[in-house]
């Protein structure tokens, strides 16, 4: 589907440019810069404005990523109870570091803050489905849940 399809199916909601860029992002895996342009047409904004809606919300991105968004989380408790472990795992297991994307495009490494699930720590998301009490040996198996 192209990115004005997807903007003209929220072009008469109130708020509608944010649910486009969702839905921009789901196709996409990010906000392609024509998108953006074509937003504020669409939405009668400046370009300036939709670039800052796309700024401002930290789960949106203007850059390619891939397409299983993995996030593990950074918070104190998730630190505290081997975060840095899990994030080492990640990197070996797909061959990238945090902020990188996978050269075939599959997985996206990313940072986020607390997904409040403190009881069960540390805590990753991959598109967002939460995994507990994540331990290095895991990761193989969350992965292949995504190959």
């Amino acid at each position: 589907m192209e990115y004005q399809e997807i903007l003209a199916k929220y072009a008469d909601t109130p708020g509608g440019m944010i649910e486009a860029f969702h839905a921009i992002q789901a196709e996409f895996s990010y906000l392609p810069e024509e998108a953006i342009i074509e937003a504020a047409k669409m939405f009668g904004q400046p370009a300036i404005e939709a670039y800052g809606v796309a700024g401002f919300y930290s789960m949106f991105s203007t850059e390619p990523r891939g397409r299983n968004i993995i996030r593990i989380c950074e918070s104190a408790p998730c630190h505290i109870a081997g975060a840095d472990k899990v994030v080492t795992a990640l990197e070996k297991a797909l061959g990238i570091n945090m902020g990188d994307s996978t050269a075939d495009g599959r997985f996206t490494l990313e940072f986020t803050q607390c997904v409040g699930q403190c009881q069960a720590t540390p805590v990753i998301t991959v598109n967002g489905k939460p995994y507990y009490d994540v331990r290095p040996e895991t990761i193989p198996g969350i992965l292949a849940e995504y190959k």
